[in-house]
C-alpha cells in the first residue's frame, strides 16, 4: 500500500492506494498518523478511492487511527468509499461510527461547517 499526503488548508488528506491488509499498509498508516499527530495536524481525511480491498487487520487499523486521532482532540473523516468498503463498514456496524463522505471536497468542507 502507498500513502500520499496532501494539505487542503488546515486539513491533511491521506490518499491511500492499494490493498489494506495484514502486513500491507496497516503499519504504514499507523506510522503516518502518529507522525501527523506529533506535528499537531489533527484534521485528517482518509481518501479510500484507490483501496480495492480491506481485510480485518486493515479495518482494525482504520479503527485504531480513528481512536488515536479522537483521543488527541482531532477528527478523522473517510472519503470516497468503494461499495466493498461501504458494505464492510455496514456489516460491522462501523458505518455509524465514522463520518463518511462521497467526495474528498465534502469531507474537507465538513471541518469548517462542523458537520
Amino acid at each position: 500500500m502507498q500513502i500520499d499526503e496532501r494539505s487542503a488548508g488546515d486539513v491533511t488528506v491521506l490518499d491511500l492506494k492499494g490493498r489494506m491488509t495484514m502486513g500491507e499498509g496497516d503499519e504504514l498508516l499507523k506510522d503516518k498518523v502518529n507522525s501527523l499527530i506529533l506535528q499537531g495536524r489533527k484534521k485528517l481525511v482518509l481518501n479510500l478511492a484507490d483501496v480495492p480491498y480491506v481485510d480485518s487487520a486493515g479495518l482494525g487499523e482504520i479503527v485504531r487511527t480513528y481512536t488515536t486521532v479522537t483521543k488527541q482532540g482531532g477528527s478523522l473523516k473517510l472519503a470516497n468509499l468503494t461499495k466493498r468498503i461501504t458494505d464492510l463498514l455496514s456489516i460491522t456496524k462501523l458505518l455509524t461510527v465514522f463520518d463518511t463522505y462521497d467526495s474528498e471536497a465534502d469531507a474537507v468542507r465538513s471541518f469548517t461547517t462542523g458537520a
